[in-house]
């Protein structure tokens, strides 16, 4: 993987808006010893880790670990399972659990537990399945032996998903509610209260991997990114993630901070629809190429985002220099597309027409992160200097992963970890393998390609990584070729902390925020 920057802090108090002076007479340096006050964007208004991406949360808040993680440059690692091995026929994998690993109640993680846990992620989200589907799974001692119904090379990597963080099941038999109150998990804290605006997290004395430095974590959800600014800024957290990129220039060159700076693994993209005015492929060709990319990210979003084009960014060694993308920037080229399927501006408003409809769209967005309205804006500008009409709206978060499941849209806005599993394949499947009286729930766009789902079939199997690239490479081509989706750019992402921290750091995957190496700094 390729990180095209990492930088390291700093910013100019004196050019600060005057809504943000007062914080700049602060000392960031100072920590408090017991008190860590972390800034963050929360989706979450439960902690139950099965409902929606709610684990993405868990994970990020240091409260639950899955059998593995991922590393700076995306490997799969050891976590509460020490190591794993697989079977001569490619079915059966066997993971052995750590021994000293106890839950935040005290309770031993034995592989009986972890196999509870796991069966539990099956029986309350369909997603499970889309990962893998098992035809047997045992506890043997430490061991977790799982037999998949067909062979799966990325398995260890499923397994690191979010979704699949390793809960006490019996501390919800016995009435602990999980999605209040917060699971019971196996990470250096543990909730001691929990809304949508702010978590409240304390030390997990049982803590089994090092010394869990803070007695207490406050994590205030802050969706505004310019208020999320000011805050790290004044002193009221200590940290923050994904500053923006109009705020982000004021923590450069300012010895009190530091700026964790990576090329991220996700994509902002536009889903669409296929079942309805943009089914018709000239239609869907004419608005992607109506949209002008490089403008959007290089001078809208100032260069912190690189232009779209692929599924997979160039972060990622995917062969995003040698894909063609078919509907490149050309208004002229659209404005023939849609004329060839018969649109045309009967009434003279500006807006194309046929059998007496107009050319509308709508545009699904959401807020809480700081660049999607703008994407939208911008394409919905572009998309009129072709006649294209794009309704834009606004939902909350919540209702995104429903909308694309049950295809309530014509464009769905989505930005997602490309290679949540260390690669791209669930990714790719998730969104564009057919969905077979809904077998693949998350492709609710009615796009389907028997070329790609051949693809995807040899991908899910392949065990040799030269042989994976290709085909994700060609999956990406297929995708492109058929304008399934609009990509719309790559971010940046980042961290920024005060310098009376040490341990803070971005990683790729995007799970791990607070963890138990976050301390005071010189400690």
């Amino acid at each position: 993987m390729k990180k095209l920057w990492k930088a390291v802090s700093l910013g100019l108090c004196g050019i600060l808006s005057a809504g943000i002076i007062a914080g700049c007479g602060s000392d960031n340096t100072a920590v408090d010893k017991n008190t860590l006050k972390f800034g963050v964007t929360n989706f979450a208004d439960t902690l139950e880790p099965t409902q929606n991406y709610f684990g993405w949360v868990v994970m990020r808040y240091a409260l639950g670990e899955c059998l593995t993680k991922f590393d700076e440059k995306m490997n799969v690692q050891p976590w509460l399972a020490e190591s794993w091995s697989i079977s001569d026929d490619h079915l059966t994998w066997t993971f052995k659990i750590r021994d000293n690993v106890k839950f935040s109640n005290g309770n031993p993680l034995t592989a009986e537990a972890v196999k509870a846990s796991i069966e539990r992620a099956f029986a309350k989200n369909t997603r499970a399945a889309t990962f893998f589907e098992y035809t047997e799974m045992k506890a043997d001692g430490q061991n977790l032996i799982i037999t998949t119904t067909k062979p799966q090379p990325n398995m260890p990597g499923f397994l690191a998903d979010p979704l699949f963080i390793i809960v006490d099941v019996t501390a919800e038999q016995q009435g602990r509610n999980f999605a209040s109150e917060g699971p019971v998990c196996t990470g250096p804290y543990k909730v001691e209260s929990f809304v949508k605006e702010k978590a409240v997290m304390v030390r997990n004395e049982n803590y089994w991997d090092g010394e869990v430095p803070f007695e207490r974590v406050e994590i205030p959800s802050i969706d505004d990114p310019n208020t999320r600014a000011m805050a790290l800024q004044s002193g009221e957290v200590n940290f923050a993630v994904n500053i923006a990129a109009g705020d982000i220039d004021l923590f450069r060159n300012n010895d009190e901070f530091y700026i964790d700076e990576i090329s991220s693994l996700r994509t902002v993209l536009a889903r669409i629809n296929q079942k309805g005015v943009l089914g018709d492929p000239k239609v869907r060709a004419a608005f992607i190429s109506a949209c002008d990319r490089e403008n959007y990210n290089n001078v809208l979003l100032k260069g912190t985002f690189i232009p779209g084009k692929a599924p997979v960014p160039p972060s990622m060694d995917y062969g995003f220099d040698q894909l063609k993308d078919p509907n490149a920037y050309n208004p002229e080229r659209s404005k023939q597309l849609l004329a060839e399927a018969g649109w045309s501006d009967s009434d003279g408003d500006g807006i194309l027409d046929k059998n007496g409809q107009p050319l509308s769209v709508d545009f699904v967005v959401y807020n809480s992160r700081a660049e999607l309205p703008l994407y939208a804006e911008a394409v919905q500008a572009d998309a009129k200097k072709v006649g294209i009409n794009v309704n834009i709206k606004s939902v909350d978060y919540n209702l995104i992963d429903k909308m694309g499941i049950d295809g309530e849209y014509d464009l769905l806005i989505s930005n997602i970890t490309t290679a949540n599993t260390g690669d791209p394949e669930i990714y790719l499947s998730w969104y564009w393998k057919t969905n077979h009286n809904g077998d693949n729930p998350q492709n609710g766009s009615g796009y389907s390609n028997p070329q790609l789902d051949s693809v995807l079939d040899q991908l899910s199997v392949e065990f040799d990584k030269e042989k994976r690239r290709q085909l994700i490479i060609e999956a990406q081509q297929i995708i492109m070729n058929d304008g399934a989706a609009l990509f719309l750019g790559y971010p940046q992402t980042n961290i920024v902390s005060s310098k009376g921290l040490d341990g803070v750091v971005m990683y790729p995957s995007d799970y791990y925020w607070l963890t138990n190496k976050i301390k005071p700094a010189n400690s």
